[in-house]
């Protein structure tokens, strides 16, 4: 029999204090605790870490060496340890080509149904497709103009890796003297060795025929020939010398005759945007394409009509001369004054300008060589000539400084939806497989549910439809039924990619397995958060062991075992403050989650609400995505919480549209902003802050100093002592990135790799400096006893202390202090750092500078991964903040941060298409007072708790 617990001995990771705990089997446990009180080393890299690298290790050593390998942690032992999935909060990162229904396998099961069971259309004019006989294909190729040259070949191999020597050899047995091979007609005694790694494509030359009178029996022949070899498949290369190339292709099996078009029998292939064989031939399968931007390329439409083209305005002098004389000629042959302000120019002349003139001439006067020359031709227009200047230049630079005029924009070929006309003419229950993944999953869960299917297709399709059904059920489960099949992955939120990963573990249906997650509830409302639990206990009573790390109140709760780290954060946490059932938490008087589950500590109500006193920043017409043609109002000065279910269109409202537009504004950013009509009351702001979670640095020599620019300040204040002086030791001295006084060994990191074949490579300390980081001639200059990396080994507060004669530094590591992290070391390696503790090192470094009062922030869900305390301290920092005078403008479900704002703005009443609506806006009171607010419900309780 297994053991009945995994048990944790001796667990050092990080800042673990030897701890030893149990994760009863087949249970739900949850980890909580501070931001940095361990919760993470212990479930992700303790327990998680130790089963991968188990289960690596089980693999032979040929295999091993492709795999990523752990470092074994710090752990004197683990008991009954089950291999383990790591389903982590983070972004599902930034691949166009990966989107919901690639995540989940949806898509790969939705080709095998097209490939199957769909019904061929044609493309052009929509008809049923039917089959051609080899009479149909004679009629249409005699139909041709006398004289038209045609070859008939015969397919033989289509896109396949090999040599295929043995097709070479059978078209010789078979009397022929010619093939087409990848493209290029070849005699066969010249054909070279083919390269088996790439795919090939060899055509039979049947038959040489020029279309005249008599020719009929000659070509009947010569087709039945082609389409028994080709296997009911035939392409005509029609044309020659006098008469441009064309191809057909013919099939006994696929035909438009209104149209005479023939199409090859469909494959999975022919789905996939990723394959050459169904992706669209223009975007290669993305959707979108890099074009030139009016917006960008007339950035300011209010100046005169000679300074509005900023790329004609740009380069050497005789390109800007020669572009000034284009444009004064056109405007003459207009009419146009070049002094009229662009946005007053008539319609039709700025489709001219932008896009050519079409047949119509233009006379142009152009100085060349000392004359004036005089000729009439159409005008190219602005937008064209640019792509065109693009695509010929060889220069580097020149494409570098066009690119910044253009933005990513739909397909104008396929509209997005990256497929070629071909494959989007298939059709299952009146639908192509563009209209089904542009469905929400709740709505595609609907169509294969009343999807009719004949006999025959019932059973070819029934265990495709019986996989595609329980994915999308899935995903309902998990709160994710407003997400279309084709959203790309790059932007969902790290909840939502986390979300889909757990609806894909359950789709599997693993036993045995230890499943551990980061904060699944993140972006999830609190109308959805019980279903989210379900679905937690479903994976668990499959036989699985679930631990996840959690904040949410009734996630804590739902647990059938919890564990409480803490007392404090970083140096001061690390310990275990309780283990056992969740409601004898609340008997541990010293655990700060027990003090606020017990409600001994709370965020409360303020005493009083401020007033929209400075007017609104207005976003007018807001319809991107699925918002509603909405007009929402922001108020400055105030903090304001945008609020609303998973999907009712909060991140598309300011993300998408109010963030990327102020950035336009104040920063002349080239990224496209939502629709929307436009954004009033500007002009009572002067800068927009972005506040994320994503990572201060990428690397271990990015740090809390670094990113604060306290580091600036550090390496100053050594580099003015006096020993420094005598040396002649600038700041420079003591970087640890550059050359002089970081020890060369190891480069400033302070460790050294040793890759280690198939074992997971080892990190050690550098022998030279003893991880110190710099050379000894560096280490021995200091400051109050202190060397440069006695320094960075020191925690804010003990910096704090140490540097308080520095102002401008103190002021720096203060700031650190107040917002929780006092804890941190000053040169502790970013990518040690949570997604909390980053971004409130961000927050710090705002904090840190001199306000001017007009600010606008923007946070994207600021309580991801902090403990009730930490969100307090959040608290605190944001409104301050508001108190300088700033906006604050936070996207949050947490209801401790929505009871404590000034204003809301609630959007819904549902997700997708059935939200992008403003349910409620106003004080939370107000809010809490609407009957159709999901927010306003579970406010209620919370203002009447309080």
């Amino acid at each position: 029999m297994p053991p009945q617990d995994i048990a944790v001995h001796g667990a050092r990771e990080h800042n673990l204090k030897n701890i030893t705990v149990r994760l009863p089997r087949n249970k739900l446990t949850v980890v909580t605790g501070l931001s940095g009180s361990g919760k993470s080393s212990l479930a992700f890299d303790t327990v998680y870490a130790e089963g991968q690298r188990k289960y690596v290790e089980s693999l032979s050593a040929y295999a091993r060496q492709f795999l990523e390998q752990m470092q074994k942690p710090a752990v004197e032992r683990i008991d009954g340890l089950s291999p383990a999935i790591s389903i982590e909060q983070r972004t599902a990162g930034g691949n166009p080509r990966s989107i919901v229904a690639t995540t989940t396998e949806i898509h790969d099961y939705l080709r095998l149904l097209f490939a199957h069971i769909g019904t061929q259309h044609c493309w052009q004019c929509g008809r049923a497709v039917t089959r051609q006989t080899a009479e149909d294909i004679v009629e249409q190729l005699l139909a041709l103009e006398d004289g038209t040259r045609a070859v008939l070949l015969a397919p033989l191999v289509q896109g396949r890796k090999g040599g295929h020597e043995e097709v070479f050899s059978e078209i010789r047995r078979q009397g022929y003297v010619r093939v087409r091979l990848d493209g290029e007609i070849v005699e066969l005694d010249e054909v070279p060795r083919l390269d088996k790694r790439r795919k090939h494509s060899i055509e039979t030359v049947v038959d040489r025929l020029v279309i005249r009178e008599g020719i009929r029996g000659r070509l009947a022949d010569s087709v039945e020939t082609a389409l028994a070899l080709g296997e009911g498949q035939m392409t005509a290369r029609i044309g020659g010398k006098q008469r441009e190339q064309e191809e057909r292709l013919f099939s006994e099996k696929n035909a438009c005759l209104h149209c005479g078009l023939s199409f090859p029998p469909v494959a999975a292939r022919n789905f996939s945007f990723n394959s050459p064989y169904g992706a669209c031939p223009t975007c290669h399968g993305l959707g979108t394409m890099l074009t030139f931007d009016e917006d960008l390329v007339v950035p300011d439409k209010s100046v005169p009509l000679e300074k509005a083209i900023h790329p004609w305005r740009r380069g050497g002098r005789r390109m800007i001369i020669y572009y000034k004389r284009l444009l004064r000629c056109l405007a003459d042959h207009y009419g146009i004054d070049l002094d009229t302000p662009y946005e007053d120019l008539p319609e039709r002349f700025h489709a001219i300008l932008l896009h050519g003139s079409g047949d119509e001439e233009i006379e142009f006067a152009m100085w060349r060589r000392g004359r004036n020359h005089r000729y009439a031709k159409p005008f190219e227009g602005v937008l064209p000539n640019l792509r065109r200047r693009y695509e010929e230049t060889e220069s580097d630079y020149q494409r570098q400084r066009l690119r910044g005029y253009m933005t990513r924009q739909h397909c104008t070929d396929c509209d997005g939806a990256r497929l070629r006309p071909e494959s989007l003419a298939v059709r299952v229950g009146g639908s192509n497989i563009r209209e089904v993944l542009a469905l929400p999953v709740r709505d595609a869960g609907a169509f294969f549910e009343g999807l009719e299917l004949s006999g025959h297709e019932a059973r070819i399709a029934g265990e495709i439809l019986k996989e595609i059904r329980e994915r999308l059920r899935f995903l309902i489960d998990v709160g994710l039924d407003y997400l279309t099949l084709d959203r790309e992955s790059g932007t969902l939120s790290g909840g939502e990619a986390q979300r889909i990963r757990l609806a894909t573990q359950i789709g599997s249906r693993l036993a045995g397995v230890l499943y551990v997650l980061d904060e699944p509830s993140i972006g999830l409302h609190q109308r959805d958060n019980l279903r989210l639990i379900e679905t937690l206990r479903e994976l668990r009573d499959v036989g699985n062991t679930v631990v996840v790390v959690e904040h949410d109140e009734q996630t804590i709760l739902s647990a059938d075992h919890l564990i409480d780290l803490g007392p404090g954060a970083g140096e001061h946490g690390g310990e275990v403050m309780y283990q056992g059932n969740p409601e004898g938490l609340r008997e541990v008087a010293a655990s700060a989650t027990a003090q606020y589950l017990n409600r001994e500590r709370e965020i409360g109500v303020p005493e009083f609400r401020h007033e929209p006193e400075r007017g609104y920043v207005t976003v007018r017409g807001a319809s991107e995505n699925n918002l509603k043609d909405v007009d929402v109002d922001i108020p400055v000065g105030l903090f304001t919480c945008v609020t609303g279910v998973s999907g009712s269109g909060k991140s598309t409202l300011v993300d998408d549209i109010l963030r990327r537009a102020l950035n336009r504004h104040f920063h002349g950013s080239r990224e496209r902003p939502g629709a929307h009509r436009g954004i009033e009351g500007l002009e009572a702001i002067d800068k927009l802050i972005v506040i994320d979670q994503s990572p201060i640095g990428r690397t271990p020599r990015s740090n809390p100093v670094t990113y604060t620019g306290a580091f600036t300040f550090i390496r100053g204040l050594f580099a003015k002592l006096p020993a420094s002086q005598m040396r002649g030791y600038g700041p420079g001295r003591f970087s640890f990135n550059v050359k002089g006084g970081r020890c060369e060994r190891c480069r400033g990191d302070g460790m050294l790799k040793i890759e280690m074949h198939f074992l997971p490579d080892i990190y050690v300390p550098c022998e030279q400096c003893a991880g110190r980081r710099y050379n000894k001639e560096t280490l021995d200059v200091r400051y109050k006893g202190r060397n440069i990396n006695d320094v960075l080994e020191m925690t804010v507060e003990e910096a704090l202390d140490f540097f308080s004669a520095v102002p401008s530094l103190a002021r720096k590591l203060r700031t650190l202090s107040e917002v929780g992290l006092g804890y941190i070391r000053l040169g502790q390696p970013a990518t040690t750092l949570s997604g909390g503790e980053a971004q409130r090192i961000k927050l710090a470094t705002e904090l840190s500078k001199r306000s001017t009062g007009r600010t606008l922030y923007l946070l994207d869900e600021p309580t991801t991964g902090l403990h009730f305390a930490d969100v307090h301290k959040l608290l605190e920092v944001l409104e301050r903040l508001r108190d300088e005078g700033n906006s604050v403008l936070v996207i949050e479900h947490h209801l401790d941060v929505i009871k404590r704002a000034d204003y809301i703005v609630d959007l819904g009443p549902e997700g997708g298409e059935g939200g992008g609506q403003v349910v409620a806006a106003g004080p939370p009171e107000e809010v809490a007072g609407s009957a159709d607010s999901y927010t306003g419900r579970y406010l209620r309780e919370v203002l009447r708790r309080t």
